[in-house]
């Protein structure tokens, strides 16, 4: 058994080959000292692997822990060692089902850590023992998306919630008794063992605790590089932060890594708003307290509107006022939240004319390989604080309580502890 920053990693015999691993220890003095172990394991490369996984059966219904067979990576993949992951809203909403064709049995899953257990024909950027975040989107390095500055939008991987395969044949690496399991994301990383797509695979700081920088996979990234990288607010400026979740909390922490000199919350849930003064947020609207639009009372607090908007709801309406509420001549708006199918966004054209800025953004415009390492750099550097973000640490076999704690709306991230 190793220690590793606090946590407990058992390894068993499903796990990889690994010389003179190097495995960061944390101290009860906050000194971290370096440990050094060989480990002597039987190697599973091109075996499948017999793991736990928390397999969906049906919409809405708890996770059952199965016992899954994980099939070795073909080209261009690359199969995981999940130590550490955590529940998005994503994986809720499509676990419940709302709003496109239900595929299952699945296994949800995508923001996470672990190590690369061995490499399919092809992958020459990764290899085994490599310290890794699964991404549920991607990139190619091929496309014009990935040779574009401006865009992180690859074609070959973009997000697909359908797909319940890998992109190289359509099959699943999951399987009970021979019956495919499908894939979610292109990550499930709610398995012990997960097959991913080497292009979703970014390769990170080895000492970096993935305990903690698990949950830049995805949702503090999409709200963190909303506000960074899109809305790119300039120190002392004001920014308003739509929905107060996990996303918009990231781009509130964006906003106080910038040097903001207002950050207004914005939100119909005032057991909120002590929350979020820890992530910056130094004033709050509850649109419901107020018997005018709620862009004319930022706009009245602001003298005539904020600089920067970052909407993380997905409410149209929200959407319509973060856009409404900047300042005319500069002020940017930045959409993040997925609206509904049939929603339309309707403005006069004036708000327009006026110098406003209306933005969307996908993932925080980060590149899944080329990016997300820094980020984690960021936390290294203690210039992003990632502990906040956590409220919850449940072991796998209790996956389910981290679906209870998001539904009551009692956590902002809950960390589910794999081998435990």
């Amino acid at each position: 058994m190793v220690i590793c920053q606090h946590l407990f990693l058992t390894i068993n015999t499903h796990s990889l080959l690994l010389s003179s691993l190097t495995i960061k220890t944390q101290t009860k003095k906050n000194k971290v000292r370096s440990k050094s172990s060989s480990l002597l394991i039987m190697s599973t490369i091109g075996q499948t692997i017999r793991c736990k996984a928390a397999v969906a059966w049906e919409a809405g219904k708890p996770l059952v822990m199965e016992e899954v067979e994980v099939a070795p990576p073909q080209k261009h993949e690359v199969r995981i060692k999940i130590l550490f992951t955590s529940l998005c809203h994503t994986d809720v909403y499509f676990w419940e089902a709302k709003g496109q064709t239900p595929l299952f049995p699945r296994i949800f899953g995508h923001e996470a850590g672990g190590i690369v257990e061995s490499v399919g024909e092809g992958v020459t950027d990764l290899q085994q023992g490599d310290h890794v975040l699964p991404i549920f989107t991607g990139e190619c390095g091929d496309c014009r998306h990935c040779h574009s500055e401006e865009s992180n939008m690859c074609d070959l991987l973009r997000i697909n919630t359908e797909r319940g395969g890998m992109i190289h044949d359509g099959e699943s690496r999951f399987s009970i008794n021979g019956k495919p399991i499908h894939h979610f994301l292109g990550t499930s990383t709610f398995s012990e063992y997960t097959v991913v797509h080497s292009g979703q695979v970014a390769k990170i700081n080895p000492e970096a605790p993935l305990d903690k920088v698990c949950i830049v996979s995805c949702g503090l990234s999409t709200g963190l590089g909303a506000t960074l990288n899109v809305a790119k607010p300039k120190k002392g400026q004001s920014v308003a932060v739509f929905g107060l979740g996990a996303v918009g909390l990231a781009a509130a922490e964006g906003a106080r890594m910038a040097g903001a000199g207002r950050i207004i919350g914005v939100d119909l849930n005032p057991k909120r708003f002590e929350e979020a003064k820890k992530f910056g947020v130094t004033e709050f609207v509850n649109p419901r307290e107020h018997d005018k639009p709620v862009q004319q009372v930022i706009a009245e607090m602001t003298d005539g509107g904020v600089d920067r908007s970052v909407e993380c709801t997905g409410s149209i309406q929200a959407m319509i006022q973060a856009f409404e509420c900047v300042h005319d001549g500069w002020g940017v708006a930045v959409l993040v939240g997925v609206p509904s199918k049939d929603d339309a966004f309707k403005t006069h054209p004036m708000n327009l004319l006026n110098e406003r800025t209306l933005k969307g953004t996908f993932f925080g415009n980060y590149k899944p390989k080329t990016d997300i390492p820094g980020v984690v750099e960021k936390y290294m550097n203690k210039e992003l604080e990632l502990e906040k973000f956590i409220t919850h640490t449940v072991p796998f076999s209790e996956i389910n309580k981290a679906f209870d704690y998001m539904l009551k709306g009692e956590s902002i991230r809950c960390i589910i502890t794999m081998g435990a």
